[in-house]
């Protein structure tokens, strides 16, 4: 029990760690699971599930006030009601990818090889993408145009594959649309209120069976471990990314997939 509750409190805070910067938080648990041996069955599998839950909760903990304003504003407000749509558009195309293939993601791309290559390759995108001159152009996220919400929902859908990354995908995206670093951050959160909540969702569905009474302490410890990391990220993030950018994340890429090959080549 005591070894179970310590890998709760390992996994859940680096799904809090993980979820809103451009590392891949599912890529991360995957190869935590893989390495340290916590996730072979299917509570391993259903409990890194619920414990997303724990980051959504501390993201709308977060921007509750926001929200509410903009849910006030929505009957007399074209602005706000513009944003919602945009919102949306952008969410629908890995609602629909991710329905239609979630199956064949889950049974033939989580795969920690996969994930360490991905890992590596998005660092170098990250990389490339930080070192260009872009000269932005639009700075608030809730004024994007329409067409721009959805080339964003578009590039999300690359996160499918794990190791990507949800937020880098949509960060990246937007920064070549014209976004600055900190409205492109700020939209990921947005976005993913409602992708995280589907696919939370639809996995919970998939895999909910596997939960009992016996391991709900379990779940709820990486639960609470996930919502203090994950607030912890979602306050400090966008001060950050606007005075530094994403090479660091670039470079811990680059570094866990490097150490995940060598840790695959040498035990598998």
């Amino acid at each position: 029990m005591l070894l179970d509750a310590l890998k709760a409190i390992f996994l859940g805070i680096v799904e809090g760690l993980t979820e809103f910067i451009p590392v891949s938080s599912t890529g991360h648990l995957l190869l935590v699971q893989h390495f340290f041996g916590f996730g072979d069955d299917e509570f391993g599998n259903t409990f890194a599930v619920l414990i997303q839950l724990g980051a959504i909760l501390a993201l709308l903990s977060i921007y509750f006030a926001r929200l509410l304003k903009i849910a006030m504003e929505l009957r007399y407000d074209s602005g706000a009601r513009r944003f919602v749509i945009g919102v949306l558009i952008a969410f629908l195309p890995a609602a629909i990818v991710g329905a239609l293939a979630h199956d064949f993601i889950k049974n033939y791309l989580f795969n920690p090889w996969i994930v360490c290559f991905t890992l590596i390759a998005g660092g170098a995108v990250l990389l490339f993408v930080d070192s260009l001159d872009l000269k932005p152009v639009h700075y608030e996220a809730t004024r994007f145009p329409l067409v721009m919400y959805l080339l964003i929902g578009v590039g999300q859908c690359l996160a499918m594959v794990p190791g990507v990354s949800r937020s880098g995908a949509t960060i990246v995206t937007a920064l070549l649309l014209g976004a600055d670093r900190r409205s492109a951050t700020e939209f990921s959160f947005y976005l993913a209120m409602p992708t995280m909540a589907g696919a939370f969702a639809y996995d919970l569905y998939k895999s909910g069976g596997h939960l009992s009474g016996d391991n709900i302490v379990i779940v709820t410890i990486g639960f609470v471990m996930s919502f203090i990391a994950g607030w912890f990220v979602v306050k400090r993030l966008l001060d950050y990314v606007a005075g530094h950018g994403f090479d660091v994340f670039a470079w811990w890429r680059v570094a866990i997939g490097t150490l995940g090959l060598i840790g695959l080549a040498l035990w598998g």
